[in-house]
């Protein structure tokens, strides 16, 4: 066996040119049991995005429909006239809740600027409303709450479930991309040495049914996998933000009672606009003047919509906590998915011996496997005795991964105490599953400007999302975009100084 180049050159039954094919056939086995170990926890999490997002959307389209089926025979013209804004509405959630960039509270300020303009021209016919005298009326608005509290409950309420829900949904699939890049990792030269020393090495000895003992096993792959047990820190920190969130979707932020009752507030606000019409248009009078009287007649339509609305919504609280409690038990089982993938490719996958057995494969020969197994993660393999690591150079790749996943936790500790951060992705549909109707150019094109919002929500940077991704983390600083985008900009250029 003088001619081997990887395993021991002692008697064998292997030419060079077996020796390489095993090599090769050795690395792309083992690369492949990453991928197909890495599509198991995309799937979970793929799965739970879908699920969630499905009931989502669910829960938006009947509030949508139930306005559209009762609405009609409520308020007569009062909707008729102003269809377009009800559907405006729901159009600007659904984009926002798919992570286009728009801000969600001017959004509603919008809503209830333009539904105030057109329902207080319809209430009061027999003036000649300009555009001016609008512009004025809105001013004074917020001093006569012309929909009772109802708006700002609204934005309070809706914009907490939908912070919560957009950054629990892209959570998901945050995750399932990171899992995806990394599993693409290729093997280094060292690595593929050491996998085939493990695994085909036995052959060229004759022993094809001796297998490797455990804890060589163990530390060949966590020399290979060393880069990849790096990412467990700020994995599960994503898992616990994800458990997090979903506490908050499933109580204080409840999205069941939030946006399944959407339709049921504006009914509520327009009852208040009716009911206090007269008070509303002596002060709206007051503050802007009067208006002249309209000469081409008027209409007594509103007078036959009068009185409070009560509207019903079905609940689905028990399909939402069967949702989370399903996502909770998930996000436990892949918190240490990173650190237990050694152990769990070497027991189910290249079928290693138990480790009491001294009948085993050890590198040279059949016996037992003396050294100590290595620690998990870069920084414990400096005296690995199976794989060569340099610890001064990690991997890029995963460094970028890891940045990805501290941007996505620090997005879901915002949104676990009702703060915005917008996503610079602004893809049209984040899922691909279904969603409603898609909102026309001339809405989804429209520039808010009235009312603008107290509070501009940070932007973090995240990655383009392949098709079909604080409990825990509460005590932990969450660190800004600016400050995570600078390290890696640093460490993309010196690694050697960085992370030696």
């Amino acid at each position: 066996g003088e001619h081997l180049r990887i395993c021991p050159q002692g008697y064998t039954c292997c030419t060079s040119e077996m020796e390489e094919n095993f090599a090769n056939k050795s690395r792309s086995e083992f690369e492949a049991m990453m991928k197909e170990a890495g599509r198991s926890v995309q799937a979970i999490l793929t799965a739970q995005h879908r699920s969630f997002d499905s009931y989502f959307q669910d829960l938006l389209n009947k509030s949508e429909k139930a306005l559209y089926d009762a609405f009609p025979s409520l308020y007569g013209e009062l909707y008729t006239q102003n269809v377009k804004v009800f559907k405006d509405l729901y159009s600007e959630l659904r984009r926002y809740y798919r992570s286009s960039n728009i801000n969600l509270e001017e959004a509603l300020n919008e809503f209830w600027t333009r539904l105030l303009e057109r329902l207080f021209k319809l209430l009061n016919p027999q003036y000649h409303i300009t555009d001016e005298y609008l512009d004025c009326m809105v001013k004074h608005a917020e001093q006569h709450k012309p929909f009772g509290e109802v708006p700002r409950e609204l934005k309070l309420k809706a914009t907490r479930a939908f912070i919560a829900a957009r950054s629990y949904a892209q959570g998901f699939l945050v995750g399932s991309d990171v899992v995806r890049k990394v599993s693409q990792v290729s093997l280094s030269q060292e690595c593929t040495r050491a996998i085939m020393k493990l695994m085909y090495c036995p052959h060229c000895r004759g022993m094809a049914s001796v297998r490797p003992c455990n804890n060589y096993c163990l530390n060949v792959v966590k020399g290979c996998l060393a880069n990849q047990a790096d990412l467990s820190t700020e994995w599960k920190y994503l898992m616990d933000s994800l458990m997090g969130v979903a506490d908050r979707i499933d109580g204080p932020y409840n999205v069941d009672t939030v946006i399944g009752t959407i339709h049921m507030r504006i009914a509520e606000a327009i009852s208040n606009l009716q009911e206090n019409k007269d008070s509303i248009t002596s002060k709206v009078f007051q503050g802007c003047g009067n208006p002249k009287i309209n000469t081409k007649g008027s209409s007594s339509e509103d007078k036959k919509r009068r009185g409070k609305v009560t509207l019903e919504a079905k609940s689905s609280a028990q399909a939402l906590e069967m949702l989370v409690l399903d996502a909770k038990g998930n996000l436990t089982a892949l918190k240490t998915y990173w650190i237990t993938l050694p152990s769990s490719l070497c027991s189910k996958k290249v079928m290693a011996s138990s480790v009491s057995d001294d009948k085993c494969w050890n590198g040279m020969t059949k016996g037992s496997y003396l050294p100590e197994v290595m620690g998990d993660g870069l920084a414990n393999q400096i005296n690995n005795p199976e794989v060569e690591v340099d610890i001064t150079k990690p991997d890029m790749t995963i460094r970028q991964q890891i940045m990805q996943l501290k941007i996505m936790t620090n997005r879901l500790g915002n949104a676990n105490i009702g703060n915005d951060v917008d996503f610079q992705d602004t893809s049209d549909d984040m899922s691909g599953s279904g969603s409603g109707d898609s909102c026309p150019d001339d809405v989804c094109g429209k520039r808010l400007s009235k009312s603008p919002s107290t509070r501009q929500p940070e932007t973090h940077a995240i990655p383009k999302q392949s098709g079909h991704g604080i409990n825990g983390a509460s005590s932990r600083s969450l660190p800004s975009a600016s400050l995570l985008l600078l390290l890696l900009s640093v460490a993309a250029i010196a690694p050697q100084h960085l992370w030696r």
